[in-house]
Order: structure tokens, then C-alpha cells, then sequence
């Protein structure tokens, strides 16, 4: 968003007119007025303008920014039709309070007792059909995963990177590959993780396919065929097709929308149960709830795992996007004793076409060592050269700064449009970071009908039953929020809005 062109009242000296429209409005297709009401949203999106500001005037608008009467009324009432802002007789708009406020936040967990594994079906045949619909039927508003749009990337940068890459080094692609990854990059990815206050050396860094692959590999570092793994609830679909395809048990444990895993519920059924091999956990802007486990909560769950013994596997494939310059601390940055297996994802913040990632399997390092060898054999350098050519690069957090705010400017906007075109009882928390959106939809409306009717319609989004062994997020719902806040996007929540209300009302 170009903010030089924002005013913050309507006393403030004339800027310059408006000579284009912010990046994700740049259509030249799109009526000045919208141009011109996007802008002022965007800047109350930023917080230039907040509740009760007034608005510039219609004339200081023409003034302003060179338009006529008639487009200055359009954007005011453009925006007050948006609910952006409101007139008040004799003094002008004003903008105000954003109608997401109004919604309520997601709710707790209504039980602190964890789902018996004895009760564990399968998530196999409920994912398939799920990715089935989707591949068969490809949106053209696709808003169920959770990457950013390629624009948001470094794209140049790293088109740069691996050139010179190849370059300086032609037999990159003819070479055999290092066994544990490339010296540079995990020696970049250890600086990185050094300043987050993690002490962990080059040597002691597995690069892998994703965070995928390092979650299976610490899976099977820490059990076997049968055992039972503690997981969130809800959690990554991911997380649970890998246990399947492992032969192991997935226990869910009640996850708060706002805290994260309930430390007292994972420590009642540790007690309980007396089997639980491992715990998964995804302390910052989980998937898919987008929460933040506060400090407290993760100085408790690392001493409850020393504690029980019970081998504590970190999935970190967000904690980059989180708002701020100060990202969240990590579980791995309290493990004093080696308990903690610490896997982490590049492809939501570097590049999702890359499939880099990397681990520190904690006393089970040599372990994971030997079975990523055994499983796929080394990733390919060129990308990982690459990739640390950038991390390494003050570019790399000048980027991640750009995305932040970018994602946060989407999530707001994506935020607001839910709860005006949503049904009456739709709950949303706006998490601190991050490029998903977590909704519990009326308890009427069945997520997997609003998928498959959506996606008849172009419009692709997650169902919350696939997130859950269980049947407790029949209407809750996924939404991506890693796309430019476009027109399309704007329509495409309008048809999710409108099939929801459908829904509601049987």
C-alpha cells in the first residue's frame, strides 16, 4: 500500500493528486472513485485513520486529488455503503468503528478431555475426497491453502540468487550432493536461529523437503507402528495423513483458539493413557486456528515434557509472518536438555516452489540424521545456494517486513468483508500474523456443504472436518488470506457470504 498519498483529516496540506492506485487496485478497468475509496480504506486498514476520524470533506477531496463532484460523492458514499464510515447531519463523514469488531471471537473448547485414540478412524479417505473435489474442479479463487501469491515473493531477488548461484558454481546440477544439506545454508539458517536465542550450530541443522518431511522424520525418530502421538485439536490435515501413513495414532488434545494445547488436558491424558510416545505442537500461529501460545504457556509445556519425558516435536513453519519486527520465541529457544525436535518450513516465507526446510532432531539428531539418508537422500543444492544467498542478505528481512505488513493489510481487509457479507453468528478471532483465517460458521451450516457448493462456483476454501479425526468442526472453515484484496477476491467472499446465508437458513 502507498501510503504517501494518505490524509489524515481534513485540515492536513494538500498532497499531491492521486497519480495511481495502491498496488492490489492497480486495474486501470476500476472506476476512479473505487480507486479513491480503496486508498482511504487501506489507510484506516493501516491505522492512519482510526474510529471517529473525520473524513476530508467533498471539496477538499476535488482539491486534493483533482476529481470531480461527482467522483468525491461516489468514494464518500462508496465507503459509507462499505461501512467503512458514517455521515453525520451537518458535520461530515467519519470513519468508523470496523464492523469485524462486532464479531465474536471463536470459542473455546468446550471439553479438556482428549479424543480416545480408540475412536481414531482415519483421516485418509475424508482428505482424499477433499483434494479429489478439489483438483477436479480447479477454483479460480482458490483460498484453500496456505501460501502467499506468488507477486509477494521475492521473485527477482531470487531469479538473481540462482543465477549467480550457477554461475560461480556451473556444476551445481552435475555434482553430487552433500549428505546433510549445503555447508551455507545451514550455516545461514543457524545464524537465523542464533538470534532467535536457539544455540544451534551448522552441524547440527538436517535440511529437508518442507516441514513434512521433518515431521515425519521426527515421528519415526521417536516411535513406531501402533504408538500414539499427541496432537492439537483441530490441527494440520497434514499432520494427521503422516500418522496414518505411519501406522501410528493420533490423540487430540484441546487446543484454545487464543492460548493454544491445553498443557493440563495434555498432562491429564499423558496420565491417562500412560502410552503417548510424542507430542506435535504448533506454538506460533498454529494451523489453522492462527494463535500465538503466550510465553507462559510455552515455559509450562516444555517443563511438562521434560517432566514426562515425552519427546516434544515443534512445527515452526509461521513464526516469520507474525506482526512486528520482534517475532514470537520458539519452544526449541527453552529446551535445556535436547527434548525438543524443532522442524521448520521456508516455503511460506522464502518460496513455496522451493520445498526447503530444516530440522535439529535435539538427543535424537544422529537418529534423524541416518533416517533422512535412508528415506530420500539429500535435497538438491542449487536452491539451497540460493536460498542462503538471500537469507544471508539484509534483503531477505526487508522482504519479510514487506510481506508482514502486506499480509496484515489482506487480513484485515478479508476480515472486514467477512462480516458483512457473512450470516448473523459467524465468529472470527483475526490472529496476530500469519495467512490464514480460522471461522466458526453458524452451527447450522455445514462447511463441507459451503465447499462443495463454493467450488462449484469457482471459489475454493478449507472445511473444518478435515482438520480433525473427530466430527467437533463440522462448521467451522479455512480461509486463505495470502492474495491481494481484489475485486475477484471481494466477489469471491460475497458468493461464500451469500451460500452461507443459504445455509443458516435451510
Amino acid at each position: 500500500m502507498d501510503t504517501s498519498l494518505l490524509i489524515p483529516d481534513a485540515q492536513a496540506s494538500s498532497p499531491p493528486a492521486l497519480a495511481a492506485a495502491p498496488a492490489d487496485a492497480a486495474d486501470v478497468r476500476m472506476p476512479l472513485y473505487r480507486r479513491l475509496a480503496e486508498h482511504y480504506q487501506g489507510a484506516i486498514l493501516a491505522g492512519t485513520l482510526v474510529a471517529g476520524d473525520r473524513m476530508p470533506s467533498v471539496r477538499d477531496l476535488m482539491r486534493q486529488h483533482q476529481v470531480s463532484l461527482s467522483t468525491a460523492l461516489q468514494t464518500l458514499r462508496h465507503m459509507e455503503e462499505g461501512g467503512w464510515l458514517e455521515a453525520r447531519p451537518r458535520s461530515g463523514y467519519f470513519v468508523r468503528q470496523p464492523r469485524r469488531s462486532a464479531i465474536r471471537p471463536v470459542q473455546e473448547p468446550k471439553s479438556l478431555v482428549a479424543i480416545d485414540p480408540a475412536q481414531y478412524v482415519g483421516i485418509h479417505e475424508k482428505v482424499s475426497k477433499y483434494i479429489a473435489q478439489r483438483q477436479a474442479s480447479a477454483p479460480a479463487i482458490d483460498l484453500s491453502g496456505m501460501t502467499c501469491a506468488p507477486a509477494l515473493y521475492a521473485v527477482d531477488t531470487l531469479k538473481q540468487a540462482a543465477i549467480r548461484a550457477l554461475r560461480e558454481r556451473p556444476e551445481l546440477l552435475t555434482s553430487a550432493m552433500p549428505h546433510n544439506g549445503n555447508h551455507t545454508f545451514r550455516q545461514a539458517v543457524a545464524r537465523r536461529a542464533l538470534n532467535a536465542g536457539m544455540r544451534i550450530e551448522a552441524d547440527e541443522v538436517v535440511v529437508t523437503h518442507g516441514c513434512i518431511e521433518a515431521l515425519n522424520l521426527a515421528l519415526r525418530a521417536v516411535a513406531g507402528p501402533g504408538d500414539t502421538i499427541a496432537v492439537e485439536s483441530p490441527t494440520y490435515f497434514g499432520l494427521l495423513q503422516a500418522l496414518e501413513n505411519l501406522g501410528m495414532k493420533a490423540l487430540e488434545i484441546p487446543t484454545s483458539p487464543h492460548t493454544g494445547i491445553s498443557a493440563e488436558a495434555l498432562e491429564l491424558a499423558a496420565r491417562t493413557y500412560g502410552n503417548i510416545k510424542a507430542v506435535v505442537v504448533v506454538p506460533n500461529l498454529q494451523n489453522p486456528l492462527g494463535c500465538i501460545m503466550p510465553d507462559a504457556n510455552k515455559d509450562k509445556l516444555v517443563r511438562l515434557c521434560e517432566e514426562l519425558r515425552l519427546p516434544l516435536i515443534e512445527d515452526d513453519a509461521y513464526t516469520e509472518l507474525a506482526d512486528g519486527n520482534v517475532a514470537p520465541s520458539t519452544l526449541k529457544s527453552r529446551d535445556r536438555s535436547g527434548n525438543v525436535i524443532y522442524c521448520v518450513s521456508l516455503s511460506k516465507v522464502l518460496a513455496p516452489g522451493m520445498r526447503l526446510g530444516w530440522m535439529n532432531g535435539g538427543r535424537w539428531h544422529e537418529r534423524v540424521k541416518m533416517l533422512k539418508f535412508t528415506h530420500t537422500r539429500a535435497n538438491e543444492e542449487w536452491t539451497q545456494v540460493t536460498a542462503a544467498d538471500f537469507i544471508a542478505s539484509p534483503g531477505y528481512d526487508r522482504h519479510l517486513r514487506r510481506l508482514r505488513q502486506l499480509l496484515k493489510e489482506q487480513r484485515e481487509r478479508m476480515a472486514e468483508a467477512i462480516a458483512v457479507y457473512f450470516p448473523e453468528g459467524t465468529r472470527l478471532t483475526v490472529p496476530n500474523g500469519g495467512v490464514g483465517l480460522w471461522l466458526e460458521l453458524p452451527s447450522q451450516v455445514c462447511s463441507q456443504q459451503l465447499f462443495e457448493r463454493a467450488l462449484a462456483e469457482g471459489v475454493g476454501v478449507s472445511p473444518g472436518a478435515i482438520f480433525s479425526n473427530s466430527n467437533r468442526y463440522g462448521h467451522f472453515l479455512r480461509i486463505c488470506c495470502g492474495h491481494p484484496f481484489t475485486r475477484e477476491l471481494d466477489q469471491a467472499l460475497r458468493q461464500l457470504g451469500r451460500i452461507g446465508h443459504s445455509l443458516a437458513d435451510g
